[in-house]
């Protein structure tokens, strides 16, 4: 499947199923609980996200800032940093998939499994869509082959 296609089918999904799948499951919520119940447990589950993204995103802060007090690269941090970000934003729309969906992201324990998607994720779209087919293979490309050697600084 082409990179145009798989884009159109991820717009598709996005803001045609998952709104309709949004509302299908409020309204089966509201049936089984009642709308007040439903509204109370909109707003709880608002609360709830708004919490676990301070309390996060301080702690992915932290992080990222420890990580480069001490010179090493903050690839982890940053990645839980973008996890939490994506996580709030999702948070931030109502519903319950979209909700689920975001405390996935943002909760410490579901983290690290999402970290892995994104990393292979990010690690495939650099690698392959991001160059061309013989430029992601060493020692090919309009740069003839890779010659190994030793710099000597005068």
């Amino acid at each position: 499947m082409s990179r145009r296609r798989y884009s159109a089918w991820a717009l598709v999904l996005a803001f045609l199923v998952v709104p309709l799948l949004e509302i299908y499951v409020l309204v089966q919520v509201g049936q089984v609980i009642g709308v007040w119940w439903t509204i109370l447990l909109l707003v709880a589950d608002s609360v709830l996200g708004a919490w676990l993204i301070r309390r996060e995103g301080g702690r992915a802060w932290v992080g990222l800032n420890e990580a480069l007090a001490s010179g090493r690269m903050p690839a982890r941090e940053l990645a839980d940093g973008a996890l939490i970000l994506v996580g709030g934003t999702l948070m931030l729309a109502p519903g319950f998939v979209t909700d689920l969906f975001g405390m996935a992201l943002i909760l410490p324990f579901t983290r690290p499994f999402m970290r892995r998607v994104l990393t292979q994720v990010v690690t495939r779209r650099l690698l392959v869509g991001g160059l061309p087919q013989d430029a992601a293979r060493p020692g090919s490309g309009s740069q003839g082959p890779v010659v190994r050697g030793e710099v000597v600084d005068e």
